[in-house]
């Protein structure tokens, strides 16, 4: 009984005291995340629990956390023969192939990226090339379509000319029907007079039987009789190239200056814009609201005097370098005289801001006046000195001739350019003139 109390006493402090021995193996396991060590485990328990110990305790002891390569040297390790067997099995476990698979694992999302980054890359290259094919289309739709849209304009006066030519014979009936025409589409009594003794002479001369060559010898003869109107417009020579514009009451006058802003940009010059016309009703607001349109600055004052306002604008477009500085005036009759005077003080004014200013003076005209445009061309011209004409409203009126009789010099009125012609409200309808263009429009 003694000697069995003498024994158990021993076993009592046995159990506890492995306890603060024992966390001394899993110590270096937690700093060392290596593939050996699960290995190592995986061999241990094929080899049963007394090996494992014994293994476990060798592999983990034996390597110091600086050196991870001494656990395969030390004597531990060498004494161990499970140790030295467990060596060779370390290339052979699929542990190994893990790391080579995560190192893989960056490349294989960007492989499915590479095509659609390079479909968004290539794709607009191709367009360039079809858009630059394709610029001359448009073009000449836009050339066909400012034809018809002339030819559409100008049908009325077209009718009443071109429709002698049909079922006749080319005799002297025709002549005097195809003069009472032009007389009729205000054309005047020197123009017409001068067309009838050229178309005569070529139908003499070339022994023209057909009246459908008898038309086409007038329309070529018309083109030649309305060349020197044709003038191309002086953009860019001067900067800023100073504009006046002036016309009588309801000609379209600021509505034109709206569209020519629009012509000047497209063109590549820039525009700045003075609202001359202080006296309308709402004028200077409708300016506004053009170059709000055309992203265009307006020089405007509330009731101001018009020259001041010419006087800053011309100022302005110095020292902002603009290409066009277009002044615009009120509407005025050729008959009120203190209105023409003070139209003359705007043309002086703009001297003194620039000595070679006004560069271009321009007179906007409505087409359905008739005659009475050849009475504005003389009284504007007296007073400010014209440069250039504005025909507008062409679409509506029966009496396309007038410029027939401005390039005749009726009436005593100096033949003054025309630079542009419309034949309708929308910012395409106000196209350069063409003598030739004009004239196939006008004998249709």
């Amino acid at each position: 009984m003694f000697s069995i109390f003498k024994r158990k006493r021993p076993q009592e402090p046995v159990v506890p005291g492995p306890d603060p021995d024992t966390p001394a193996p899993p110590e270096p396991l937690e700093p060392e995340p290596s593939d050996a060590a699960p290995a190592e485990a995986e061999g241990a328990h094929g080899r049963g629990e007394p090996e494992a110990a014994a293994s476990a305790g060798a592999a983990v002891a034996a390597p110091m956390p600086d050196e991870p390569a001494a656990a395969a040297r030390s004597p531990a390790a060498a004494e161990a023969p499970a140790a030295r067997a467990f060596v060779p099995d370390l290339s052979d476990t699929p542990a190994v192939a893990a790391p080579i698979q995560a190192e893989a694992e960056p490349d294989v999302p960007v492989v499915p990226e590479v095509p659609v980054m390079g479909a968004l890359a290539v794709a607009p290259e191709p367009e360039p090339a079809a858009a630059e094919s394709a610029q001359p289309a448009p073009a000449a739709a836009a050339k066909k379509s400012w034809l018809s849209r002339l030819k559409q304009g100008l049908s009325r006066t077209g009718q009443s000319i071109g429709g002698l030519f049909v079922g006749v014979k080319v005799d002297e009936s025709l002549f005097e029907e195809l003069e009472s025409a032009l007389i009729m589409a205000d054309a005047g009594v020197e123009a017409t007079g001068q067309l009838i003794t050229a178309l005569r002479a070529r139908v003499r001369k070339e022994r023209i039987e057909d009246a459908a060559q008898v038309k086409a010898a007038l329309r070529d003869i018309l083109a030649e009789h309305l060349a020197p109107l044709e003038k191309p417009f002086p953009l860019g020579s001067v900067q800023p190239l100073v504009v006046m514009i002036a016309g009588v009451n309801g000609a379209g006058k600021t509505t034109s200056i709206g569209k020519l802003a629009n012509t000047f940009q497209r063109q590549g010059a820039s525009v700045l814009l003075a609202a001359g016309d202080t006296f309308r009703a709402a004028a200077r607001e409708q300016l506004v609201e053009w170059g709000a349109r055309n992203n265009v600055t307006v020089i405007a004052q509330d009731g101001g005097d018009p020259a001041a306002v010419a006087f800053d604008a011309v100022n302005a477009g110095r020292a902002r370098q603009a290409g066009v500085v277009m002044i615009d005036t009120a509407g005025r009759l050729p008959t009120q005289l203190h209105l023409m005077e003070e139209l003359k003080k705007i043309r002086r004014v703009v001297g003194k801001a620039d000595l070679a200013a006004p560069h271009e003076v321009l007179l906007v005209l409505d087409g359905n006046t008739g005659q009475n445009a050849i009475a504005q061309i003389r009284a504007f011209d007296a007073a400010i000195g014209l440069t250039g004409l504005v025909v507008t409203k062409l679409d509506g009126t029966a009496k396309g001739g007038t410029l027939a009789a401005v390039a005749a010099g009726s009436q005593g009125v100096r033949p003054v350019p025309v630079y542009w012609i419309g034949v309708g409200e929308g910012l395409d309808d106000l196209q350069p003139f063409v003598a030739r263009e004009f004239a196939a429009a006008l004998v249709a």
